[in-house]
């Protein structure tokens, strides 16, 4: 059976972006933290094939709100960013919508193959109390870091022979 991800038009989510004050809720992404991150996502590639990709957004896109949830955003980053476009098809997104409070996995077919979606939503969810409780940073790299261990069950690797094939410089969208 097919899952449906279409999201379900909402004027409350439009709402939140229009309402969301950037500088209010990402005060704790200053350029040392974006650094440290990018140094997670570096260290969760050692030891294996995968690539995983950080991206951060403030909000979803103003004029796609109604109709796009956090987790059609993440596919369209997916894509947009080639995240599926790595050698064995192991790339995996990580999405962090500030403005929403919520976290989305997006694996490529290489790694889904191995890895059940329940295993990478209980993931978020971990990586979601975290930010509840202000601990964003600190829960956004232990999910890095969760990340790393499942692609190194499935893709161990001491020397990775192809390299770096994504940037592991975190983006964030404002």
């Amino acid at each position: 059976m097919a899952e449906n991800n279409a999201s379900k038009p909402s004027f409350a989510r439009w709402w939140r972006q229009v309402l969301f004050v950037p500088v209010l809720h990402s005060k704790w992404l200053t350029a040392e933290a974006r650094a440290r991150l990018t140094e997670r996502v570096t260290s969760a590639e050692r030891g294996h094939r995968g690539e995983v990709f950080l991206i951060i957004e403030n909000q979803l896109p103003i004029q796609e709100a109604y109709y796009m949830d956090c987790r059609e955003r993440a596919i369209e980053l997916f894509s947009e960013y080639h995240v599926w476009d790595t050698e064995e098809n192991t790339g995996v997104l990580v999405y962090v919508n500030i403005c929403e409070h919520k976290l989305e996995i997006v694996a490529d077919r290489g790694i889904s193959a191995h890895v059940s979606p329940t295993v990478w939503r209980a993931m978020c969810e971990k990586a979601v109390t975290g930010i509840a409780k202000q601990k964003t940073e600190e829960s956004v790299g232990e999910l890095l870091d969760e990340v790393g261990q499942v692609l190194r069950q499935y893709y161990q690797l001491e020397d990775n022979p192809s390299g770096n094939e994504l940037s592991n410089t975190v983006v964030f969208l404002k």
